[in-house]
């Protein structure tokens, strides 16, 4: 599968700020945001073919002087650059000849969009502000809590506290997926989250999520009402789960993981991390297509701490962006977790909250994430506020009136 990721491009945001000053009109700003930008697009797991098509596009006289084609010592990868407005029309010219090709860089040039998830009979649009995840951990082993929600009564008015504090969704998971953590059996995952789910669902109309690899697990939830289904093996765990959430309503998210909790952290490698996160998830989202379901129930989540090193997941928080390319909501899950200790301190998950808020806010500022899958939700509810904020400012026309904006 092809990868593309815009390595280099001029902040919109930014240069529409500039335009404006100019006192140029919505029109010419517009016109002028398709030529002015430079792109650099990495593509990397090209085949002979897609090298053959792109060199004799790059060479061809209707993108001479405007496209430019880097190859290095890495037959698979190469490097395409040039205008907004030119690559556009190279991607028209390589659709019928390599639809994934250009599909991939269309994707790229196409940046942040708007999306939106289906959740049964509602439908959620993300885009104006980063909507948080509260999570309720129903085992005696969670990493973060250590338990303390394992009673039924406890974990229900714990998930109420966060719902007042602002959670735009809750997560429910009786299986701690941890590393190192063991598998839990399909009756006493269900023993566990049946009560608190009932309970939550006759209490609150907020979107209740399940954390399970297990199809009995998740099709006993979706008959309370859950309305989203959050499998961490990217539904590699249990081939039947997939086809319980198709015959349904519920939503799904698919999470990378390399390897299973017993052993993901021993020693993971990667040739290309993003590459490969973004093969792994196009391939579950086939997956749930294949098994009916739609692109609009799809989340996916790249995975942080699951089978990843702490310059690994920093990385891939770094380019959150690149996962924009698959064209879902994107979920992330940084709250508590260890590879904050290696940041601020060799402290236990209940004190790592500055952390935490600082990876929210930053992933909040940029807009990479969609979803934060967070522990303390009034905190972390502040610190997106400010975030939030703060990348809102990009939108010079509501900020400044220069005049020139018929």
């Amino acid at each position: 599968m092809i990868c593309a990721r815009a390595i280099s491009a001029d902040r919109l945001a930014d240069l529409d700020l500039a335009l404006a000053r100019l006192q140029l009109s919505n029109r010419e700003r517009a016109v002028l945001a398709q030529t002015l930008p430079h792109f650099h697009v990495l593509l990397t797991e090209l085949n002979d073919p897609d090298r053959a098509l792109l060199n004799g596009l790059a060479a061809s006289a209707s993108f001479l002087n405007e496209v430019s084609l880097l190859w290095g010592r890495d037959l698979k990868a190469a490097l395409l650059s040039g205008r907004r407005d030119a690559l556009q029309r190279l991607v028209e010219q390589a659709r019928s000849k390599d639809p994934e090709l250009a599909a991939s860089i269309e994707a790229v040039l196409r940046g942040s969009q708007v999306v939106s998830l289906r959740l049964g009979a509602r439908t959620i649009h993300f885009g104006a502000r980063t909507h948080l995840m509260g999570v309720i951990n129903v085992t005696p082993d969670s990493f973060s809590d250590g338990g303390d929600s394992l009673d039924p009564e406890r974990a229900v008015a714990h998930g109420l506290e966060m719902v007042a504090a602002g959670a735009d969704f809750l997560d429910l998971g009786g299986e701690s997926t941890r590393p190192g953590a063991g598998e839990v059996e399909a009756a006493e995952e269900l023993r566990r989250i049946l009560p608190v789910l009932r309970s939550l669902r006759a209490q609150t109309d907020v979107p209740i999520s399940v954390d399970t690899r297990k199809a009995m697990v998740a099709k006993a939830a979706i008959e309370v009402g859950v309305d989203l289904i959050n499998d961490v093996s990217g539904l590699q765990f249990d081939p039947e789960l997939a086809a319980v959430v198709g015959r349904s309503s519920a939503a799904c998210c698919v999470v990378h993981a390399q390897g299973l909790p017993q052993t993901m952290q021993n020693d993971p490698r990667y040739r290309d991390v993003i590459a490969e996160i973004r093969a792994f998830l196009q391939r579950s989202m086939q997956q749930a297509a294949e098994a009916g379901i739609e692109r609009e129930r799809i989340l996916v989540d790249p995975g942080i701490g699951f089978g990843k090193t702490v310059d690994q997941n920093l990385y891939i928080l770094r380019r959150l962006s690149d996962f924009r390319a698959l064209g879902r909501p994107i979920l992330v899950g940084t709250s508590r977790k260890s590879f904050l200790r290696a940041l601020v301190g060799n402290k236990p998950p209940r004190e790592r909250l500055s952390g935490t808020l600082g990876s929210l806010a930053a992933i909040a500022v940029e807009g990479s994430a969609d979803v934060l899958r967070v522990h303390d939700v009034a905190q972390a509810k502040e610190a997106v506020a400010v975030a939030d904020a703060i990348r809102q400012a990009d939108r010079a026309g509501e900020l400044f009136d220069f005049g020139g904006n018929g």
